[in-house]
């Protein structure tokens, strides 16, 4: 499974997973040229990408990713992550779905962490 992280997520979770796993496909939308980039935009790229995308911007990422869903437009799935989770329990949670999930398991969903 490809991972885009959004530009505000926290590169604290990043580096972390990156440390447990270095054999994730981890992309940061600022490493691609998306800095400040909208979030149309963003799940586009993503979709084009074949990415599931992961943000801390819990009020306007999940409104476009209904909305590309809506149209029938493709939407590889959407996480959206509380800034206020402990980092190592995003780390886990971010680990099992990258680890454990087939490939279009959250094709046209939106999540939100912490997984219960």
């Amino acid at each position: 499974m490809r991972l885009l992280f959004d530009e505000n997520f926290d590169n604290d979770i990043v580096r972390g997973l990156q440390r447990r796993n270095p054999n994730l496909d981890l992309i940061r939308v600022q490493d691609v040229g998306l800095r400040s980039a909208d979030d149309p935009t963003i799940l586009e790229w993503a979709a084009n990408q074949g990415c599931v995308v992961f943000t801390h911007d819990v009020k306007t990422m999940a409104n476009f990713a209904y909305e590309r869903i809506e149209a029938g437009k493709p939407m590889p799935g959407l996480f959206e992550v509380k800034r206020s989770l402990p980092l190592g329990q995003v780390i886990e949670d971010i680990l099992l779905l990258a680890e454990c999930s087939l490939p279009d398991e959250w094709e046209n969903k939106v999540v939100y962490l912490p997984l219960k």
